[in-house]
């Protein structure tokens, strides 16, 4: 079977999900301010080194437990779903998106835009901390062959904006396409990662 893959936040949408959903909730329920200053300690500490991404990820939607989940989602994606990249509405093969953005905001969109398979970070919907590994970097791989069998699928296409993380899913593809301000820019895996 012939798939796309496509990264997500800067990819499909031209911004990050899960920051913008976290500035979305502190405007639409401001009482989530009060965790700030643990997100703010867990970022020194991110920047620092002293965590990595996934430990900081555990306290990055420490939030979610404060709001009514489903209905911020679902008020996130009227206000942000018409930003979505034409380019990926008219796309024409089975579609894989996979992002380290977390699974309980991803999913609304995905069953609004319809492509046919998320792979993402999973988070619990009660705590919002990570559950499992960050999808991420060789992550992102892993998940995509837990799913299905490498001698099934033929990747053709592979989008992302991030150059330095996504190798390992760059690499699967026959064309890879870097997304700089929402444009598809064609290059060669060889040259790029030689």
């Amino acid at each position: 079977m012939d798939i796309d893959i496509y990264d997500f936040d800067k990819t499909v949408v031209p911004f990050d999900s899960g920051s913008l959903f976290w500035g979305y909730c502190l405007i639409h329920y401001p009482w989530t301010v009060i965790v700030l200053p643990v997100q703010f300690v867990a970022t020194i500490l991110a920047v620092l080194g002293i965590i990595n991404f996934t430990q900081y990820k555990k306290v990055a939607f420490i939030f979610v437990p404060l709001i009514p989940l489903e209905k911020a989602v679902k008020g996130f994606w009227n206000k942000h779903e018409k930003q979505v990249h034409k380019w990926f509405l008219e796309r024409k093969r089975y579609s894989v998106v996979i992002s380290a953005s977390p699974d309980f905001l991803l999913e609304e969109i995905q069953k609004r835009l319809g492509f046919e398979t998320l792979i993402c970070t999973r988070h619990s919907r009660k705590s919002g901390a990570i559950k499992g590994e960050n999808c991420r970097g060789d992550e992102k791989v892993k998940r995509l062959y837990k799913l299905f069998d490498s001698k099934q699928i033929h990747v053709v296409d592979v989008y992302s904006d991030s150059v330095k993380h996504d190798k390992p899913i760059f690499s699967l593809g026959e064309n890879c396409y870097h997304i700089v301000d929402g444009k598809r820019k064609k290059f060669d895996f060889n040259k790029i990662y030689s």
